[in-house]
């Protein structure tokens, strides 16, 4: 009997590796980018809420997916309801929210937003471990890296390409789209002109800079405001164009290689 007892004493001493923590059972997120690493890697019953984003195929890769799984407006009281054990979060967003959470039992997670396949990778193993999954993390990082290491990354074959955004706004270097752009072997226009990370530029400075290529979000084929309609100007109207959701860029994640495909794709349609 006294040997039984001293068994635990002993594995302390040892230094033995306690036992892991048990995986959430509500979790909850509240950041956008969240919702397509949780979808991918978290047992649906793990999750109480996604964001109320989820489910809109403009901004959410995972749209069809989240149809099935609650959502959230992301207020205090909302997010008390649902007795989260983890929330993930933007750092810096939902301040009142987060601040309601302090003092509980309740664990928290931020994430940045990822610039990069690099970062991508290091979250998908963060919110793995934080899931209590962490082997689905390591079979979906192997899964995408196999996927890029399918497209060519001389597609684009150093041809300059700009990230072109409703009411002229250009996405820059350091940026998730510069990482993608380089992914296909296009060369980032932002980076010709010496832009920041976004930067407002006009239909003539565009013109007279005549990238290879514009890249342009699908949602941007319709007219609906003057910011789009800046997009069908004339002056814009010989430069081919490249096509992508702006669900797959607005954020980190799996979608990251649906993006580069696509791209990779129309490339060697145009021939390049």
């Amino acid at each position: 009997m006294r040997r039984l007892l001293l068994l635990p004493l002993l594995t302390i001493l040892l230094g033995a590796a306690p036992p892991p923590p048990a995986a959430p059972r509500r979790i909850v997120s509240l950041n956008l980018c969240a919702d397509q690493y949780l979808l991918a890697l978290a047992d649906r019953g793990q999750i109480a809420a996604l964001t109320n984003f989820a489910r809109d195929p403009q901004m959410s890769a995972v749209a069809a997916a989240a149809r099935s799984v609650p959502i959230t407006r992301g207020g205090a009281e909302e997010v008390l309801a649902l007795r989260p054990d983890l929330v993930i979060a933007t750092p810096g967003r939902r301040r009142e929210t987060m601040a309601q959470l302090r003092g509980r039992s309740i664990a928290t997670l931020d994430l940045v937003p990822a610039e990069s396949y690099a970062e991508i990778r290091a979250q998908v193993r963060m919110v793995a471990a934080a899931v209590g999954h962490p082997e689905r993390g390591t079979a979906l990082i192997a899964r995408m890296d196999a996927a890029l290491a399918r497209i060519p990354r001389d597609a684009g074959h150093r041809a300059t390409a700009a990230y072109y955004q409703r009411r002229g706004y250009l996405t820059g270097t350091g940026t998730l789209v510069d990482d993608l752009m380089h992914r296909v072997g296009l060369t980032n226009l932002a980076a010709r002109l010496g832009k920041p990370a976004l930067a407002r530029v006009g239909l003539e400075e565009m013109a007279r800079a005549r990238p290879d290529y514009l890249i342009v979000e699908t949602a941007t084929d319709q007219v609906t405001d003057q910011g789009i309609e800046l997009l069908h100007h004339p002056l814009l109207g010989t430069i081919p164009r490249l096509k992508l959701p702006e669900a797959w860029t607005v954020c980190g994640g799996p979608a990251y290689v649906l993006a580069a495909d696509s791209l990779a794709r129309q490339l060697r349609r145009r021939g390049r």
